[in-house]
């Protein structure tokens, strides 16, 4: 066997590359007329949609802490802004539309970096998974309806979504045929290849069919709509109007924080073996820079897309070079297609956004959630509705609530105990009907509240121990409060109230097994100090070999007062 000789260098081959050059490729074909379409769907020009998945991609391409991330526009991104910049511009003009879009795409960059210095990654979380399936559904919901007029080549005033679904049903006598037959086709050609070629460039090939059909049979002057002039070159310098600003930071909130969520999400998800950790705090300021850039370049507002991440990953995308690679395409696609581009039916790109937005609603996962816990379907329901009756910009703050209003029935009501000991055996455990035989300790109550315990479950926690005491009839109350990792401030002065109205019917308070947080508190509020040592025990048992001791002891002075 030979061995390099040690004069020569061997350079390790890269095949890496050539993975994210097809995998760049490959994305660029699906992202590309998915952003045109996103674009429309936010009522800007299509060109904006280019835009956006070539700045912000570079961007984040350099930032971004996942290696496979796809960051251009996306479903839900495009029907929140589409819905902010209608209010901002009612007029739809074209202008002003794209200043105000470039100026709401800065400013959900400028809260994405703030949120990012103030290390608030884990803002993510704020929506539970079934909440984020309700949420989604409901504007899949709301996408698929703001489409289909345009599938049918009539217009409607938009009113609100069941108001419009009614205004839909009954314009359908008046569609227009030929619209609808290319909308046919179209989604003939999405379906059909999703369904036969999996992650194929469906989208790419059913917009260049559009193109083709459009240029072929004159489209345009038969009546159907389509995109229209285009312009070519790469995007020009657009600045934010501040004044807009007031108007819409609200809007602006909600994009911000569905862009990190969907971006986290989806990140996570792709994340594959031995890559590095997704840093949410990185993402934020990555996704950030990424929509302050794209605002100085018309670009919308961005965030890492599910699907078009999942392209990069089956091609074999291994780097954010892939995202280079789209990027590219993108570039070169508005410097030497634009002009054909304009021939695109706008029915063409409706039929795209709904193929790609069904995808949000998943009636598996109701059924999931449904199977494992009622309550967290009604969630995932409410949230669903909450969009369709208040609108997707406020259906973000009903989904918010939702989920903390969750959390909090959740954590309303903690598991409270009565301990005793299994019998002929050295075991703790909570009192059972499958236990009947453990055994408890006259004159002594142990208790064992579980989680943490704070200003909305404390009073319940009292109120279930109280009424224990009421029960057993102890001496002594030996709170185990080894199950509880916290307690809040106002928690603790009840537990104090607490201890002193037990006094007062003559029933002592000891606390047991105090994790070093909570003891810390307990100390800080002078409570350790007033109960002394005495009654600050180590655990369950230690209480329980206290109170026989005393016990023993004042058996034994019984004993000796009757002799």
């Amino acid at each position: 066997m030979k061995h390099p000789s040690p004069d020569v260098t061997v350079v390790p081959s890269s095949p890496t590359i050539r993975f994210d050059v097809v995998a760049g490729l490959t994305a660029a074909a699906v992202v590309l007329p998915k952003a045109m379409a996103y674009a429309t769907v936010a009522g800007l020009p299509v060109a904006v949609g280019l835009y956006t998945a070539f700045v912000p991609m570079v961007i984040y391409a350099l930032l971004g802490t996942s290696r496979v991330l796809s960051v251009s526009s996306t479903t839900t991104l495009a029907i929140l802004a589409g819905v902010q910049l209608s209010v901002v511009v009612p007029d739809g003009d074209p202008a002003r539309l794209m200043v105000a879009g470039a100026t709401l795409t800065g400013l959900v960059g400028v809260i994405l970096m703030l949120a990012a210095l103030l290390r608030l990654g884990f803002v993510a979380n704020f929506i539970s998974t079934p909440v984020l399936t309700g949420f989604k559904a409901g504007i899949g919901i709301v996408i698929v309806l703001d489409q289909l007029p345009k599938l049918m080549g009539i217009h409607i005033a938009k009113q609100g979504f069941f108001h419009d679904l009614l205004s839909v049903a009954s314009q359908v006598p008046h569609s227009s045929l030929i619209t609808l037959a290319v909308a046919a086709a179209s989604l003939g050609v999405l379906i059909g290849m999703e369904r036969l070629w999996p992650h194929a460039p469906a989208p790419l090939v059913a917009v260049g069919g559009g193109i083709i059909v459009s240029w072929f049979f004159g489209l345009q002057a038969q009546g159907v709509a389509t995109v229209g002039l285009i312009p070519q070159g790469l995007p020009s310098l657009t600045l934010p109007d501040l004044t807009l600003i007031e108007q819409l930071l609200p809007g602006a909130l909600g994009i911000a924080l569905m862009s990190f969520t969907e971006s986290i999400a989806a990140g996570r998800a792709f994340a594959g073996p031995g890559e590095p950790q997704i840093n949410a705090n990185r993402e934020l300021l990555a996704t950030g820079a990424a929509n302050v850039g794209g605002a100085f370049f018309g670009a919308m507002p961005a965030g890492g897309g599910t699907s078009q991440t999942a392209v990069v990953r089956a091609a074999g995308g291994r780097s954010q070079k892939a995202s280079l690679v789209t990027a590219g395409v993108a570039a070169g696609t508005m410097l030497l297609l634009a002009p054909l581009l304009g021939l695109l039916p706008h029915a063409t790109l409706a039929t795209v956004v709904i193929v790609y937005s069904v995808g949000l609603i998943q009636p598996a996962e109701f059924r999931a959630i449904l199977k494992v816990r009622t309550m967290e379907f009604r969630w995932a329901v409410a949230a669903c509705l909450g969009v369709l009756v208040f609108g997707t910009l406020k259906g973000i703050v009903v989904a918010i609530i939702i989920s903390l209003l969750g959390l909090s029935s959740q954590t309303a009501q903690p598991r409270v105990s009565v301990i005793g000991r299994k019998r002929g055996a050295d075991v703790l455990r909570p009192l059972s009907p499958e236990h009947p035989e453990d055994e408890i300790f006259d004159g002594l109550l142990i208790v064992r509240p579980e989680g943490r315990i704070y200003f909305v479950n404390a009073p319940y926690v009292g109120e279930q121990i109280s009424a224990l005491i009421t029960q057993y009839q102890p001496r002594v109350v030996a709170l185990d409060m080894s199950r509880i990792p916290d307690i809040e401030y106002s928690a603790l002065q009840m537990l104090i109230e607490g201890e002193e109205r037990f006094a007062e019917r003559g029933v002592t308070l000891w606390l047991v097994g105090l994790n070093p947080g909570v003891l810390e508190v307990v100390r800080n509020a002078g409570l350790a100090e007033r109960l002394g040592r005495g009654r600050m025990l180590f655990n369950a048992r230690a209480a329980i070999e206290r109170f026989q001791a005393l016990q023993a002891a004042e058996d034994g002075k019984a004993e000796l007062v009757v002799s």
